[in-house]
């Protein structure tokens, strides 16, 4: 009898599932698949959902716009990969990562033509496997008329040109690849018919970038309509006729970033000071480069609003910043070891109360420090006290919270002097939270973590240990739609 009763169950499941299925039409099912949320521990995703049967497995394929590949030549062939990307009519980005290697570089190449007959609604495409040149990527400059950002790895810097093909391209990220041998240098069309040529490029990311590597000359001056520029473990900015021309693209940048760059970060700095009035936003990550730093913050023109930076920053630094900026929005500090908590509240009584962003990773949180931070900076949107380790407590993080409303992005990872009292007065003083960072903390509980989850009423995010999630946790995090990240 028992085993009647199950066997109807699942019969009568089995209808109500095929009746479903009947009423949704494929445009409203397609747009149901869209609007689940993204596959995390706690709830289904549309990956799960496309298990139900072949037409929903169709209608997910149809209604993705993002997809992630790994692909190498023993799983894969330019007409297995046109043919596999056919079921995915509405790409608009599109990740593939290929092995590294000479060999794989050609396989990357001959793969790019079925990329481009498949996914003629393509708006970004990151190619993680490094190519020989930029040629053969120009089949993509034709049927994807949409591109507007590219990440690629080349392998040898020497020409730039085929850019001009990119109408739409907007965003340009390029990873190169060390070679063994010299080559020599390819750039000399650049003083024909493409010497007045102009790209539409207005974000340009260039990763090892070697001392006297040719190509750059051209893209510099070609790119006039550049507003961000991030340098990434670069040695160099080219050859002798590239360093020229360098500052060509300076004329509405208005974001710059440095990462790695200890051995130009100087010249860089002290190039921005002579051609550039626009910028807004800098950011440093490397060792040393003090002495053009505060060069840079003393005779700069700019009027920056945000300021990141990773190095081993003085006192004077901060008052120098103090000084010229003013009117700062974001300031990021990580790792100032030698920066006092004296120099911190000097700065703070100097600095606008419009500040929206504050970081201070890795850094001196001394006694007093953040309740004289929380009093002067009222209208804090974002903050950032990772790995403060035990300097930082629940008494005074809890008074500078009591001054915090505004908070919505709130990073304590690594804090290990804060206690469950702190989560508390978390979700009581600050109820516009959305993300918090937690991780780290081992004087946080899980009995603490639950009740946090329950009572921040705006939490949509949560980076946590598994093992301080009870099923309660689990639950209403899964009701509330609150990604976990572990």
């Amino acid at each position: 009898m028992e085993i009647d009763t199950t066997s109807k169950s699942k019969r009568r499941e089995r209808r109500h599932s095929k009746e479903i299925d009947r009423i949704l039409c494929d445009e409203l099912l397609e747009e149901v698949l869209r609007r689940l949320p993204p596959r995390s521990t706690f709830s289904p995703s549309t990956a799960d959902v496309s298990l139900v049967s072949r037409r929903w497995l169709r209608l997910y394929r149809s209604s993705k716009s993002n997809l992630s590949l790994s692909l190498s030549p023993d799983n894969c062939s330019p007409s297995s990969l046109s043919s596999f990307l056919s079921h995915f009519p509405h790409l608009s980005f599109l990740d593939i990562l290929t092995p590294d290697g000479n060999d794989e570089a050609a396989f990357s190449e001959r793969i790019l033509p079925s990329v481009a007959s498949s996914c003629p609604k393509l708006t970004t495409f990151f190619l993680r496997g490094h190519l020989l040149s930029l040629f053969p990527l120009l089949s993509l400059s034709t049927s994807c008329p949409r591109l507007t950002s590219l990440v690629i790895v080349l392998s040898t810097p020497l020409s730039f040109h085929c850019l001009l093909s990119f109408n739409s391209l907007r965003s340009l990220a390029v990873f190169f690849h060390p070679v063994s041998c010299e080559f020599e240098p390819l750039d000399a069309a650049s003083k024909g018919e493409y010497c007045d040529a102009e790209l539409q490029i207005e974000r340009l990311l260039l990763y090892g970038i070697r001392r006297r590597d040719h190509g750059f000359d051209w893209l510099w001056r070609s790119c006039r309509n550049l507003k961000e520029l991030e340098l990434s473990r670069c040695e160099g900015i080219g050859d002798d006729t590239s360093v020229s021309s360098f500052v060509d693209c300076f004329k509405g940048l208005q974001e710059v970033k440095l990462r790695g760059c200890g051995s130009i970060v100087n010249d860089v700095l002290s190039r921005l000071v002579e051609n550039c009035t626009s910028l807004n936003s800098l950011l440093i990550h490397v060792d040393g480069s003090r002495e053009g730093l505060l060069q840079f913050i003393t005779h700069s023109r700019c009027n920056l609003r945000k300021l990141d930076l990773r190095l081993d920053l003085e006192n004077n630094h901060l008052l120098a910043v103090a000084e010229k900026f003013r009117g700062l929005s974001s300031l990021r500090l990580d790792s100032c070891l030698n920066v006092t908590g004296e120099g911190l509240k000097t700065m703070a009584l100097a600095l606008s109360n419009e500040l929206e962003e504050l970081a201070l990773i890795n850094c001196n949180v001394e006694p007093g420090l953040l309740t004289a931070l929380g009093h002067r900076f009222r209208n804090l949107k974002k903050l950032d006290l990772s790995f403060s380790g035990g300097m930082l407590g629940d008494e005074e993080f809890i008074s500078m919270l009591a001054s915090c409303k505004c908070l919505r992005d709130l990073k304590v990872r690594g804090c290990e002097g804060l206690t469950n009292a702190s989560v508390i007065s978390m979700f009581k003083s600050c109820k516009q939270l959305e993300s918090v960072d937690i991780v780290k903390c081992p004087g946080i509980e899980p009995e603490a973590v639950e009740l946090f989850v329950l009572n921040c009423m705006r939490l949509r995010q949560i980076h946590v240990e598994d093992s301080k999630l009870s099923d309660v946790s689990r639950l209403w995090v899964s009701k509330k739609f609150v990604e976990v990240v572990v």
